[in-house]
């Protein structure tokens, strides 16, 4: 036996009504840039080891290294860079 349901809405999808439109969000999300290259780079120029590499909103990476220390502890060192 067939559902009421099931009748009601194959008599609408004949008689031509248009289905309702749905608006639905776009998923498509901005990815922020790459901090790789300017990583790489404050790594060569300081001659640290790689502790973090963020993206900022303005379009800069802050990068933090540590640097090694002659017989004592390593300096930590935060810079702010171009991507």
């Amino acid at each position: 036996m067939s559902s009421p349901l099931i009748i009601a809405t194959l008599a609408a999808s004949l008689s031509g009504f248009a289905p309702l439109a749905i608006d639905v969000p776009s998923a498509v999300v901005e990815v922020e840039r790459d901090c790789g290259q300017a990583a790489a780079e404050v790594v060569a120029k300081t001659g640290g080891e790689l502790l973090s590499a963020q993206p900022t909103s303005d379009g800069q990476c802050v990068v933090t290294v540590l640097i090694p220390g002659n017989g004592g502890r390593p300096k930590k060192v935060t810079m702010r860079v171009p991507m």
